[in-house]
C-alpha cells in the first residue's frame, strides 16, 4: 500500500510502527446541523480505516469532538440556550447523520470539556520547557522556539506572518505565536487554571487528546485540507515541543473541501448544505451519498453536483438491483438443486468465465485503493463486477440449475458484498429475497416465457406475461441489455 503524506508531499509505504494503526481524526466542532462537507470528511476517513482493515491493518480509530468554541458559545446566543446545549443537540445531528451514511463510531470519541485538566498539564510541560509564556491569564505558544514551524504546510516565513493575521494580538512576543489558554470573557464558560479562568485554546486541544489516547507518535492523523495550517502546523509544533519525538504523526492525510457550484467552501461560516436536506426528499438514497462522496478522489476539492449525485443514486441502485437478482436466482437455485446432485461440481464455460472476471474485478479494485485510496478506477471495477454478474445471471433464463451454477452465484455475490461493504457501501437487499421458493420459481417461470416471446417477437404475449406478473405477484419487469430484471412494487 502508498500513502500521500501532506508533510513529504508524496506517495509513500505504508509501513506502521506497530498495531494497531493509531488514527485520529479532527471531528465536528458542534455548532450547526452536519453540511456535506463533513459528509464528505467523515465517510473518506471511514472509507481509510476500512479499506485498512481489509488489507489486514488493525486500526484504533480515535475522533474527537470540540464542544467548547467560540462558535458554539455563539451558537447558544443564537438559540437562546447554553453552549452547552448547543453542543449536545449537534452532536446528537452529527450521531444521527452519521448512522445514516454507514460511518462506524470510532474506538474512542474524545471531548474537550472532558480534557481540561489533561490539557492544563499539557500547557504547563510547555512552559516549564520554555515553549509557552503567560500575559495577562493567556498563555501563548512561542514559535521562534520551534525551528521547523511550517514544515506541514510549506510556508516561509513571511506567509506565516500573513496567516498570523487570523488572531492578531499586541501582547505576543512574536505575531505568529498562538494561543493555548483563553481568559474567560463575561459571560462565557470557564474553567479554573494556574494563570486564569478560562478555557484551551483551539490547537492545543486535538494534541493532548490524540497523545492521550494514542501515545506521543501516531501513525495517521486525518481531517479536512483547511486544517493543514494552522490548526495541523501548530498541533505539530506543540506535540513535538513537550516530547522532542520527530514526527507526531507520521503521515498527514487531508480531505480536499466541498465547494458549492459558485466556488464558495461548504462551511458553517458561509453557505452550507445539510446532510439531512439532500436526503429528505427521498430522491437520493443515504448509500447512494455515500457513493457519490467517494465518487473523486479524496484528496481533490469537490463541487457540489446535484446532476453528478443523481448519477451516483443510478449507480447504486444498478449495484443493489444486481445484488437483489443474485439473492433470488441463489433462492431458485437452492430450491433446484436437489441433494443427489450436491456431489456434482463441475463448472462450464460461463461459470469459469465468472469466476475469472471476480478476479480481475477483485485485482483491479486492490490496485486502485492501494494506491492512496484512488476510488474513482476502484468504483469502475464494481461496475465491471456488476455486469459480468448481470451477463451470467441472464444466462441462467433456460439453464438448468446446478451445484456448479449455485457456486457461482454465491461467489458473485460475496464478491459484491465484499468489494461494496470495503467501501462502506451498503445494498438494500429487495423484499423479494422473503419470497417462498415456490412464488419464485412460479416468476421465474414466467420470466423464461417472456424472454422467449420476446426473442420470437411476439410482443403482445410478452406484453401479456409482464401484466400477469404486476397483477398476480405484484412484480415489476425491466429489460436492460443483459436482459430482464426485476423487482417488487410498493
Amino acid at each position: 500500500m502508498r500513502m500521500y503524506n501532506t508533510e513529504t508531499r508524496r506517495n509513500e509505504d505504508f509501513e506502521p510502527k506497530d498495531l494497531p494503526v493509531k488514527m485520529y481524526v479532527c471531528g465536528l466542532t458542534p455548532k450547526n446541523e452536519p453540511h456535506i462537507g463533513h459528509a464528505r470528511l467523515f465517510v473518506v476517513n471511514d472509507m481509510v480505516r476500512r479499506y485498512l482493515e481489509y488489507r489486514g491493518y488493525p486500526v484504533k480509530y480515535v475522533q474527537n469532538f470540540t464542544d467548547i468554541d467560540d462558535k458554539i458559545i455563539a451558537a447558544g446566543h443564537r438559540e437562546g440556550i447554553p453552549a452547552s446545549q448547543a453542543a449536545e443537540r449537534y452532536t446528537k445531528a452529527y450521531f444521527r447523520d452519521m448512522d445514516r451514511l454507514n460511518v462506524r463510531p470510532a474506538d474512542e470519541f474524545t471531548y474537550v470539556t472532558r480534557y481540561i485538566p489533561k490539557i492544563i498539564e499539557f500547557i504547563e510541560g510547555l512552559i516549564a520547557k520554555g515553549h509557552a509564556y503567560v500575559v495577562d491569564g493567556d498563555v501563548f505558544f512561542s514559535v521562534p522556539t520551534f525551528p521547523a514551524y511550517g514544515r506541514l504546510s510549506g510556508r516561509d516565513e513571511d506567509a506565516n506572518l500573513a496567516g498570523a493575521r487570523i488572531e492578531p494580538d499586541d501582547r505576543k512576543r512574536d505575531p505568529r505565536d498562538f494561543a493555548l489558554w483563553k481568559s474567560a470573557k463575561p459571560g462565557e464558560p470557564w474553567w479554573e487554571s494556574p494563570w486564569s479562568k478560562g478555557r484551551p485554546g483551539w490547537h492545543i486541544e486535538c494534541s493532548t487528546m490524540a497523545m492521550d489516547s494514542l501515545g506521543e507518535q501516531i501513525d495517521i492523523h486525518g481531517g479536512g485540507a483547511d486544517l493543514i495550517f494552522p490548526h495541523h502546523e501548530n498541533e505539530i509544533a506543540q506535540s513535538e515541543s513537550l516530547t522532542g519525538k520527530h514526527p507526531f504523526a507520521r503521515r498527514w492525510v487531508h480531505t480536499g473541501l466541498m465547494n458549492l457550484p459558485s466556488g464558495e467552501k461548504v462551511a458553517h461560516s458561509g453557505r452550507f448544505i445539510t446532510i439531512a436536506s439532500v436526503l429528505a426528499d427521498g430522491e437520493t438514497p443515504a448509500p447512494a451519498l455515500r457513493l457519490y462522496l467517494l465518487g473523486q478522489h479524496y484528496r481533490a476539492p469537490m463541487i457540489f453536483s446535484e446532476e453528478q449525485l443523481a448519477a451516483s443514486a443510478v449507480r447504486w441502485r444498478r449495484w443493489a438491483e444486481a445484488d437483489a437478482n443474485l439473492a433470488r436466482l441463489l433462492t431458485w437455485a437452492e430450491a433446484h438443486t436437489s441433494a443427489a446432485k450436491k456431489g456434482a461440481s463441475a463448472r462450464g464455460d460461463a461459470e469459469h468465465t465468472l469466476s475469472e472476471r471476480i478476479t480481475e474485478a477483485r485485482q483491479a479494485f486492490i490496485e486502485a485503493m492501494d494506491e492512496d485510496f484512488n476510488t474513482s478506477p476502484a468504483l469502475a471495477a464494481i461496475d465491471e463486477l456488476v455486469r459480468h454478474t448481470n451477463t451470467y445471471a441472464s444466462g441462467l433464463r433456460d439453464a438448468p440449475a446446478s451445484p456448479a451454477v449455485l457456486a457461482a452465484l454465491r461467489e458473485a455475490r460475496a464478491a459484491l458484498a465484499e468489494l461494496t461493504g470495503t467501501l462502506g457501501v451498503q445494498l438494500e437487499v429487495a423484499e423479494s429475497g422473503a419470497l417462498d421458493a415456490e412464488t419464485l420459481v412460479a416468476i421465474e417461470a414466467l420470466l423464461a416465457q417472456r424472454a422467449t416471446a420476446r426473442k420470437n417477437r411476439d410482443f403482445a404475449e410478452s406484453d401479456r406475461i409482464r401484466n400477469e406478473l404486476l397483477t398476480t405477484y405484484n412484480v415489476i419487469v425491466k429489460d436492460t441489455p443483459q436482459g430482464a430484471t426485476w423487482s417488487l412494487g410498493e
